[in-house]
């Protein structure tokens, strides 16, 4: 089992960066992929980026392409999303989430364990 505890978020006005991390327990980190997630207020929960196992193949959704960044430490069992750019609409709890599937995965169902979330929001 792996418990994931999500941290970084906060307040940022439009244009600024954030740093989400994402730290997982147990000794198997290196065995999923991971993603991030988020979910504004009367939205449904929406796929960000995902990053495989060793970390050589990462996804993006469109409108994060080229503003945020996925990456992971295996030897800290922590996964990252460097957000840059930030836009109101950016505004949401943002959860990363563990998959044991081998490639990439999009699809919320794919993923076994998640966090707690953090909440980002971003002013105008």
């Amino acid at each position: 089992q792996v418990q994931l505890v999500e941290s970084g978020g906060g307040l940022v006005q439009t244009g600024g960066s954030l740093r989400l991390s994402c730290a997982a327990s147990g000794r198997t980190f290196s065995s999923y992929a991971m993603g991030w997630f988020r979910q504004a207020p009367g939205k449904e929960r929406e796929f960000v980026a995902a990053i495989s196992k060793r970390g050589s193949n990462t996804d993006y959704q469109d409108s994060v392409k080229g503003r945020f960044t996925i990456s992971r430490d295996n030897a800290k069992n922590t996964v990252y999303l460097q957000m840059n750019s930030l836009k109101p609409e950016d505004t949401a709890v943002y959860y990363c989430a563990a998959t044991s599937r081998t490639s990439v995965v999009r699809s919320p169902v794919g993923y076994v364990y998640w966090g707690q979330g953090t909440q980002v929001t971003v002013s105008s």
